[in-house]
């Protein structure tokens, strides 16, 4: 290798090609990041679920927004004490182990605001279009924005994670999918049995 092969290959980048790279990211961010994800995604799914299950069943505005409303505030309370016990248990077990210094632990409080707040924006998708006077097409004017959603949240977090965007893309729109499906089956099955 000549003197001058070996001189470009080691200098340093530029400075300004060292400000583009992203800062490497913690254990602590990385569960933020993972909590907030998760917290979108189930969101939107769990929300969307439940209006269209409940849209299966009643054919009352008010009935699908009293049930999306109830799921929103469940929902987000919900994963935020499942991402604060969760983490928790997570952080004692790193102590427990000493495997990482004490300001790069997990931080239950950073995981259960983050997906909190994930899950009330995520789910504040599938209630406000509920909210519009679709009359018959609530189902599939749900259905439809949610698939939006999930096509954003999976290629965020895939491009994110560094991992392949159309995997992440498919996995969530084929998991909110059924489980809206599913949901409605369900809710037009309880509803004619009433």
């Amino acid at each position: 290798m000549s003197t001058i092969s070996a001189h470009l290959i080691s200098r340093p980048a530029p400075a300004s090609d060292r400000a583009a790279a992203p800062a490497p990211l913690t254990g602590s961010r990385l569960n933020q990041l993972r909590a907030g994800v998760l917290g979108a995604n189930d969101g939107i799914v769990s929300v969307a679920a439940i209006v269209v299950g409940v849209a299966g069943a009643s054919s009352t505005t008010a009935s699908i927004v009293t049930a999306g409303v109830a799921g929103l505030v469940a929902g987000a309370l919900s994963m935020a004490t499942g991402e604060y016990v969760s983490v928790s248990s997570q952080r004692d077990a790193e102590r427990a182990g000493l495997a990482t210094p004490d300001e790069e632990l997990t931080n239950p409080w950073h995981a259960a605001v983050a997906s909190l707040f994930a899950f009330v924006v995520g789910g504040l998708v599938p209630l406000l279009v509920a909210l519009a006077p679709w009359g018959s097409a609530i189902v599939p004017a749900v259905f439809g924005a949610v698939v939006v959603a999930l096509v954003v949240t999976g290629a965020v977090s895939a491009r994110i994670g560094g991992s392949d965007v159309r995997r992440a893309v498919l996995r969530n729109v084929a998991g909110g999918s059924i489980a809206m499906i599913v949901t409605y089956a369900v809710g037009s099955l309880v509803g004619l049995a009433l």
